[in-house]
């Protein structure tokens, strides 16, 4: 029984975003994962995120095979890892994909959670379809809640209904007991085809801030009338699917065919009454999709191209290393929320400017990352600046001693790069608490090869920076 659940046994290695050029020390995990094809595992995107090293167990051989990741959407938490060792097909039959399940359906979780080396199964029954946050992309997806234990070990292993594959389980309630969420097989198959296809492996955003019309006199103000419903666009990311068509002030009335409640919900696969954000997992980067909103009292029908999920403060990135760079002992680098979590509990312990961001920052073409002071390197080159890390970088002026330039508030850390690289005179950097960081470019550039040997830095750059 069950010949097709495997035991995935990852090496990782995380990057230290306190100091971007380097990495932690690689880490040791196990998951489950469940075998849909010739040497073809399906399992959960944070069970082998930052791998460099994969290993797999069938039920049936204690010997381990190699395994390597074919394609992987952390948006949606799903990998699909390839094994070339052929007897590894040897007595499994792979699995097949079922339909998204109902509420109350029986199933199965299967796995190896931590502690034990046999197969565990635990059984329940769906209490729960709708939009949550996942945890490993922090994006707002369809996921499917069931009343069975999702233990560490256990996650990225299937969830079986009637013989087949129901979903993936990928997270457990903090706040419950014996309740896990699962990726739907509705998700998993587009995964798949995209995988098959060569289609983007990123689920789509729209870019759109947008506020609930419950309020009666906001839906007046609005323009909406008595038999009319939706959402108000109180923000446009830039460089998103929605930007250059939606305007602020519009009204969302229906997205993709789906008409939009003022609460933000719409009727899911005719079943379900859950976020509007259920309808992009049905899509690819690329794909084209309608949407009608209200402008000024004219109903309006759009047509966009999807885009990928922007923001002013990336969610969290994997298998890539930090964005930096090193200048006269400033360290600079874009606000991330992965730099955010290097403080212990950092929604209540991380700077409040940068929680700020986090949470209220909008996209725009003048801003689209925000850079952040993290660090001073002690030198006698940045002598009195040791008190501005973790501050932003709110200009940079280049002008002479003792007349500054005009300043420039930097796009992006390439920009930032840039600008620093190309001073002919005198450098100020404004700091978001209005301090001042004056530099010299000549004594800057005679200053950076002794602080790079000094604190074994080997690039004053990641390499996604280098000219």
């Amino acid at each position: 029984m069950y010949q097709s659940v495997v035991r995935i046994f990852a090496t990782t290695q995380e990057p230290d975003h306190q100091c971007p050029w380097q990495s932690e020390p690689p880490e040791h995990g196990t998951g489950s994962g469940v075998i849909i094809g010739k040497g073809k595992i399906l399992t959960g995107a944070h069970v082998v995120a930052n791998a460099t090293f994969l290993q797999v167990q069938k039920v049936s051989d204690p010997d381990k095979v190699i395994a390597e990741v074919e394609a992987i959407n952390h948006d949606c938490d799903l990998a699909l890892l390839s094994v070339k060792e052929p007897r590894f097909m040897r007595g499994v039959r792979p699995e097949r994909l079922g339909p998204l399940p109902r509420l109350r359906d029986a199933v199965s979780v299967v796995g190896y959670p931590i502690g034990g080396e046999e197969i565990s199964i635990t059984e329940g029954v769906v209490s729960r379809i709708e939009v949550q946050r996942y945890s490993h992309s922090q994006r707002n997806l369809l996921a499917v809640t069931v009343d069975a234990a999702i233990n560490e070990g256990n996650s990225g292993g299937p969830v079986f209904k009637d013989g087949r594959v129901a979903g993936i389980a990928f997270q457990s309630l903090v706040d419950a007991e014996n309740i896990g969420e699962m990726v739907p097989s509705n998700l998993i198959r587009r995964f798949l085809e995209g995988t098959k296809s060569g289609k983007p492996a990123t689920v789509p955003g729209l870019g759109l801030v947008m506020q609930r019309l419950e309020n009666p006199l906001l839906r007046r103000r609005a323009g909406l009338g008595p038999k009319q419903s939706g959402l108000l666009v109180v923000g446009v990311e830039w460089g998103s699917s929605a930007w250059g068509h939606v305007e602020v002030g519009d009204a969302i009335l229906s997205i993709d065919g789906h008409r939009v409640a003022n609460n933000g919900t719409v009727q899911y696969d005719g079943r379900f009454r859950t976020g509007s954000e259920v309808l992009l997992g049905d899509h690819f980067v690329g794909d084209v999709i309608s949407i009608k909103v209200l402008r000024r009292g004219r109903v309006l029908d759009l047509t966009l191209e999807l885009k990928p999920y922007v923001s002013l403060v990336p969610r969290s990135q994997y298998d890539k290393p930090p964005s930096y760079f090193v200048y006269a002992g400033l360290v600079f680098q874009p606000l991330t929320l992965d730099y955010l979590r290097t403080w212990p509990e950092w929604w209540e312990k991380a700077p409040p400017e940068l929680l700020h961001h986090y949470y209220c920052g909008t996209r725009t073409k003048e801003r689209e990352e925000v850079v952040v002071l993290s660090q001073v390197l002690a030198d006698p080159i940045s002598v009195g600046f040791e008190g501005l890390d973790n501050t932003t970088v709110s200009r940079v002026s280049i002008g002479t001693s003792r007349t500054p330039g005009r300043g420039v508030v930097p796009r992006n850390l390439s920009h930032l790069v840039e600008l620093l690289e190309e001073a002919k005179g005198v450098i100020e950097i404004q700091v978001s608490d209005d301090s001042i960081v004056a530099l010299d470019p000549e004594e800057a550039r005679e200053a950076n090869a002794r602080i790079l040997e000094r604190y074994h830095i080997r690039r004053d750059r990641s390499r996604d920076l280098a000219s």
